[in-house]
This record gives C-alpha cells, structure tokens and sequence, in this order.
C-alpha cells in the first residue's frame, strides 16, 4: 500500500514554481499577482484563505487579500470584482465560499472574469473542460489529477466509481476521470445520495474518488483488494482534546488502507494539493496574459 502524500507532493510544486518566479524576477519580469476576497468572518474561510496568501508569499507572487464585512451587499461585491476583473496587475482572484445568504452565488462567480478565474468555477471554464480545452481546471480536481500522475497511478481502462456530484469536485472529477489521455481513459460511474446498492458499485471499482463529506463512510467491505482510494472528504468531528475537535475524513482509513494499493491520508492528501494547484493556475493565467499582450 503506498500513501499518497499530498503534503509532499505540494511542497514539490511549490519548489518548482518558486523556481519559475525566481527566474521571472531575475529577468526583470512580472510576477504572479494572485487575489481573494473574503466576505464575512467564517472562521473556516479566513483560516483557508490566510493559507492561501501564505502559499503566494512561499513561492514569491505578489498577493492581494480584499476583506469585506457581513453585511456587504451584493451590488458591492459585484462592484469589487468588476474593479479586480479591470485591475491589470491582478492575473487571477478567487471569491472565498459560502457567502453571506444576502448574496447570490451564482450571480458573483458568472461576475468573475473567466480569463481570472483561478478557481475554475465559472460556465465558460466549466465548459471548456467538457469539451477538453485547455482551461483552468477546478484546483481540487485539478490537484488529484497532479496526484495520479505523479505516482503513476495507472488509470486507462480502469473503472473509476465516485462518490458525490457537486460542481466543485464530483462533476467535474466524472468529466476528467473518462477524458482522453494520462490520467483519464478510464470507464466512470458516478453515484451520489440517490444511487441504490451503492457497495455493489464501490466493491466494483479499480479507483473511488469520494466527496461527500460523511465521515467514515466508506467502509472496507466497500471496497475490492487493491483498488486506489482518493478521500476528497474533510469533516471536523467535536472531540475532547484541546483542539476541541479532531479531522477526519469520507474513508474508514484504518481498516481500507489494508485493502488499498494506493490512498490518500486525511488530513495529507488531496487537501494541501488544492492551494498548490491554486498556484499553478495562477502562474497559467499570468503566462496567458503576457501572450495576449504581445
């Protein structure tokens, strides 16, 4: 059973995109400029986001953190995205979720610019990965993608089962998991909280990607010897320790990782790979730009 380590693999792509900048900055050139909004004081999402600006520090992007108070409204959202959107110094943004229920979602993610949509949320990125274009990939697919590929998982032909449809990770892992190439090539079945005799399905499965948030839901029962498991899930479960509280994941981890040939761990896996990805995105956009003014 290997682990794959996404705490490392992060750290990685991160060496390798300081690299990059080092040599943008020895050449007298622009950096990355990578912005987030966050509206609102979740504590989640301001953690997330401080890591986030931490990561730009890192690797050597010029960052840009715009805080906006719980009682913003939507116009005045819509109007600190048309400002970024218009900003050239700013290759890409991200819009920290959820918002304040005053705001349409929908409505601020279709706002961004998709030329700046780092987080690969909007229709026109969506789409262009549908139809295999090159795009901005949503960071944790995109970051999971990074995984298979650098630890070989093999994927062409595989049946590839996952767990969870939402647009973020779900959706779009069902599209790239059946695309062509490395990883992809795979046969797809995507199961969600409307699927009967889920286990025959899972315990059918070369490779379970799981997103759905419900701790220690798959079991090893659920799960055929040496199958590749990838635990999308990230859940606080309340416990007596300090912290008060302890991480955990969709993955009965103990008891799967003995039926497992590769998994990733909770916390460690696909988690620090997102912000990394994030990264990649937004060197992508800052390269696009600099084509698109030449």
């Amino acid at each position: 059973m290997t682990i794959l380590d996404g705490r490392k693999t992060s750290n990685d792509i991160k060496n390798e995109i300081k690299a990059e900048v080092d040599k943008m900055k020895a050449n007298g050139e622009k950096v990355p400029h990578l912005a987030a909004v966050i509206v609102g004081n979740d504590g989640a999402s301001l953690t997330y986001v401080g890591s986030k600006v931490r990561a730009c520090e890192r690797v050597g992007f010029d960052s840009t953190l715009v805080k906006m108070p719980n009682t913003t409204s939507e116009v005045e959202l819509l109007d600190k995205i048309d400002e970024l959107n218009n900003d050239p110094e700013i290759d890409g943004f991200i819009v920290q979720l959820p918002l304040p229920k005053q705001i349409d979602t929908q409505k601020v993610l279709l706002a961004v610019n998709a030329d700046k949509d780092v987080d690969g949320f909007h229709p026109t990125n969506f789409g262009k990965m549908a139809l295999d274009m090159s795009t901005f990939i949503p960071a944790t697919p995109f970051g999971i993608l990074e995984l298979l590929d650098r630890y070989k998982v093999e994927t062409d032909g595989k049946h590839t089962v996952i767990i969870g449809r939402s647009h973020i990770v779900g959706r779009p892992m069902s599209i790239l998991m059946g695309r062509k190439g490395f990883p992809g090539n795979s046969t797809v079945t995507l199961t969600h909280s409307h699927t009967k005799n889920i286990t025959q399905i899972t315990s059918q499965a070369d490779i379970i990607i799981s997103a759905l948030g419900v701790p220690g839901f798959l079991k090893a029962e659920m799960v055929k010897d040496d199958a590749v498991i990838i635990d999308v899930g990230i859940t606080r479960v309340p416990d007596d320790s300090e912290k008060g509280y302890y991480i955990t994941g969709d993955v009965d981890f103990e008891n799967v990782s003995k039926k497992a040939s590769f998994i990733t761990p909770v916390p460690g896996g696909v988690g620090p790979m997102t912000i990394a990805m994030l990264l990649k995105n937004t060197l992508l956009a800052r390269e696009r730009h600099r084509l698109a003014k030449k």
